[in-house]
């Protein structure tokens, strides 16, 4: 380990809000509003906050895939949320929100709006909903569930742990990313030895577990998070592969991943998403048009 500094903590932390950080204008050790705005409404029931990050595609890949099972219910409108502008300390997103995480669901399709969030929770909520997804019989419901419950709880070393040690921090520290970096290739590894024996991870059938997990492991091994694939040597998790190829080539999945995206190539990006059309009418134009 080449670390040539040495750091010895005080008695009481403190914040250090000037830490150099990419994120460091954004985040802060206090929960709550920081402003007032009100969040947009569309005409749809649905109405999703977000952005394209990992856990933002999560949940429009879902409603994009009950809109092609013929779930007529699951349209939407999707405001985009800019995290790195603060959008998301908003009066009107923490009260869906009080996490002050994308994504966040209000469903106003009752009586009285139900507010949704937390990735997972998304998900489950839409396929316990609409009836797809996930599956009926107890041993692969239970399966379904454990597997959506596994990436809940992993992810965080992939993001917030490899993720931001290597591509985010304002300095790179061996000893963090030797150490996230060995636990995401044991997930990989935990995900390579169960898929060589399944299409899926809960079984033959494509489920919420699925849709959770590939944004985060199926992008990874497909070279379009954090740019780390020949670093943590992704295509020797060959199982791993092929299911993220199965999943990437699902129309629904392509849709999915451009709303509420914000970079990469303006063909990629739907900043926000109101109907299915717009995935055919939109320009370059709109995408760069204020909102």
């Amino acid at each position: 380990m080449n670390d040539s500094s040495s750091y010895t903590p005080p008695r009481i932390w403190s914040w250090n809000n000037a830490n150099g950080g990419r994120f460091a204008n954004i985040n802060r050790p206090t929960a709550g509003p920081t402003h007032d705005k009100e969040l947009p409404v569309g005409r749809h029931p649905l109405q999703l906050y977000s952005l394209a990050t990992p856990n933002g595609v999560k949940v429009t890949v879902m409603l994009e895939e009950l809109l092609a099972l013929g779930h007529g219910g699951a349209e939407y409108d999707a405001w985009m949320i800019r995290i790195d502008e603060g959008d998301q300390f908003g009066s009107g997103f923490v009260a869906i929100n009080p996490n002050s995480k994308i994504p966040a669901l209000l469903d106003r399709s009752g009586p009285a709006p139900i507010r949704v969030f937390e990735s997972g929770a998304i998900l489950l909520y839409l396929a316990e909903k609409f009836g797809a997804f996930l599956p009926s019989g107890a041993v692969s419901r239970t399966e379904c569930l454990s597997w959506l419950f596994w990436q809940m709880g992993s992810a965080p070393y992939l993001g917030g742990g490899f993720g931001h040690f290597y591509a985010y921090a304002p300095s790179k520290i061996e000893y963090a990313i030797d150490r996230y970096a060995m636990e995401v290739k044991r997930q990989l590894d935990v995900l390579d030895r169960h898929l060589a024996d399944n299409t899926y991870l809960a079984g033959d059938d494509y489920t919420i577990a699925d849709i959770a997990t590939w944004p985060w492991y199926g992008a990874l091994v497909k070279g379009l998070l954090y740019d780390a694939g020949e670093f943590l040597q992704v295509q020797t998790y060959t199982h791993v592969v092929r299911w993220a190829d199965l999943i990437a080539q699902r129309p629904a999945v392509q849709r999915g991943r451009m709303v509420n995206r914000a970079r990469g190539e303006p063909s990629s990006q739907l900043h926000e998403r109101h109907d299915a059309s717009d995935f055919d009418t939109k320009t370059q134009d709109k995408l760069a048009a204020p909102h």
